[in-house]
């Protein structure tokens, strides 16, 4: 089975809460990426896991640190967190850019996979930011520049654009609902296999020696609804993505 590097999947909180004359802090930390983890591994799959808050200062920055995972997993991480190592900002260290590492590492023969979120592709107000970066020439898709979500609180369902594609084998043919996604256009030569509406939610396609793919909606709450979450093809899903990335299926 696959070796995987799941980054981001996790945000830290700061709220105010007011009583009268007072106020004070609260602070939260929440991880999201339980689910999805469970699901690979329980398949039997390597997963390693950089919550966001670590992933500035943790995530590889050599290209043969990135070639011991099969498969590298960016969800609802944004492509500053990538670019600033701590030393960057506090010290005026140079550091490597992990965006063209990533690049490298696909046309190596890596896989790579992008899942949607508030900070993935564009994300909110653009702050995601992969629109030109060497990220968005791996994968399938084409980032805006611009604040790309489409928020469904009404939920959306999707259509199968491709039936066929080894990564829906075994799949039940029912979906549940999302809502919320990115809005994205898939390149020329890649293969959208799901969409909603008439966007991508699933474009695969190859890049060098690897393969990559744009998940655009979420693996957790808020956009990947409790449904989709509790549905039977959800850890197949996933599993069958992280194979086909990985070249173990094709």
């Amino acid at each position: 089975m696959s070796r995987i590097l799941l980054a981001g999947e996790q945000v830290t909180g700061l709220a105010f809460e007011i009583k009268g004359f007072d106020f004070f802090g609260v602070s939260s930390f929440k991880k999201d990426g339980d689910a999805l983890i469970r699901a690979l591994r329980d398949r039997g799959h390597e997963v390693t896991w950089l919550e966001t808050c670590r992933v500035p200062e943790e995530f590889p920055e050599t290209i043969e640190s990135l070639h011991e995972y099969d498969v590298i997993v960016l969800s609802d991480v944004g492509s500053n967190s990538l670019l600033f190592h701590p030393e960057v900002l506090a010290k005026s260290l140079p550091h490597p850019n992990r965006l063209k590492l990533l690049r490298e590492y696909v046309r190596d023969g890596g896989g790579l996979a992008m899942i949607g979120g508030w900070m993935s592709f564009a994300g909110i107000e653009g702050k995601a930011r992969y629109h030109g970066t060497a990220v968005e020439e791996a994968l399938p898709v084409l980032c805006s520049p611009y604040d790309d979500r489409q928020e469904k609180p009404e939920g959306v369902t999707l259509t199968i654009a491709e039936p066929t594609h080894p990564i829906l084998q075994r799949l039940p043919a029912q979906w549940p609902l999302f809502l919320g996604y990115n809005r994205l256009r898939s390149k020329p030569d890649a293969t959208t296999i799901l969409k909603l509406d008439d966007d991508p939610l699933l474009s695969v396609g190859s890049f060098g020696r690897g393969r990559t793919a744009a998940f655009t909606s979420d693996c957790a709450p808020h956009w990947g609804s409790k449904a989709f979450l509790d549905w039977e093809g959800y850890a197949p899903f996933w599993n069958n993505l992280v194979r086909w990335l990985a070249m173990e299926i094709e």
